[in-house]
């Protein structure tokens, strides 16, 4: 039983809902698995209205289908999903990058210098589960200083549904000593506000990124 749950209206629901859109998104709960309610209420410990809630807005989301006689049955990301989405990032993180370089604080680039400081750690380390988090802030930093609300929240949702595939992506043998090269590169564009250098490096970063998953992709394996 989940003590975080003793709690009532929008919060529990809202809870339950990233609850399980992060087990979805983890792997937790796999592509095909069904999700019954009645025991997702006894394992966190609520009834079965909050999890009825949450799975239809993980349905409207694509994450899983309410198939008849069948039961709720997790969609997941898929392959394609993902090979989309670095595609659609190669698009738009260029642009996210240009905006920052044009109005990232010193307050920003610090923090993003601190990132990048921490990264070149923890690639020495070997340490990939941390060198995944730092990616997610050292991203996150440079959607912020975009300056733009819209672009922040779309590419902010792209990197948690890919959570996974960065993770493998970063896990492969060599390239996180690559990654860290590449989001040297990022972070020197934007100290030097350079927003044609800043929107290459990003866009080289991604395109890398997604070349090294690609052996993924074609088995089906994320």
């Amino acid at each position: 039983m989940i003590s975080d749950f003793q709690d009532t209206g929008f919060s529990l629901r809202t809870k339950i809902y990233n609850r399980l859109k992060n087990a979805i998104l983890d792997g937790v709960y796999k592509p095909g698995e069904s999700l019954i309610e009645m025991k997702l209420a006894k394992e966190l410990g609520v009834s079965r209205t909050p999890i009825r809630e949450a799975i239809r807005q993980l349905e409207l989301e694509g994450l899983v289908t309410s198939i008849p006689n069948k039961g709720v049955i997790v969609e997941g990301v898929t392959p394609q999903d993902v090979e989309d989405i670095y595609t659609i990032r190669k698009m738009i993180e260029g642009l996210a990058a240009r905006w920052a370089a044009e109005k990232i604080s010193d307050e920003q680039l610090k923090e993003l210098k601190d990132t990048l400081d921490l990264m070149e750690f923890f690639t020495q380390k070997g340490n990939v589960e941390k060198l995944s988090e730092l990616d997610s802030r050292f991203h996150d930093i440079i959607f912020r200083a975009s300056n733009s609300r819209p672009l922040e929240s779309v590419l902010t949702s792209f990197h948690h549904f890919i959570q996974r595939a960065r993770l493998v992506s970063v896990k492969a043998r060599g390239r996180a000593a690559y990654s860290l090269k590449e989001h040297r590169s990022i972070y020197e564009a934007l100290e030097a506000h350079d927003p044609d250098a800043a929107e290459k490096a990003i866009i080289n970063h991604v395109g890398s990124a997604r070349a090294n998953l690609l052996p993924y992709l074609e088995k089906q394996e994320l």
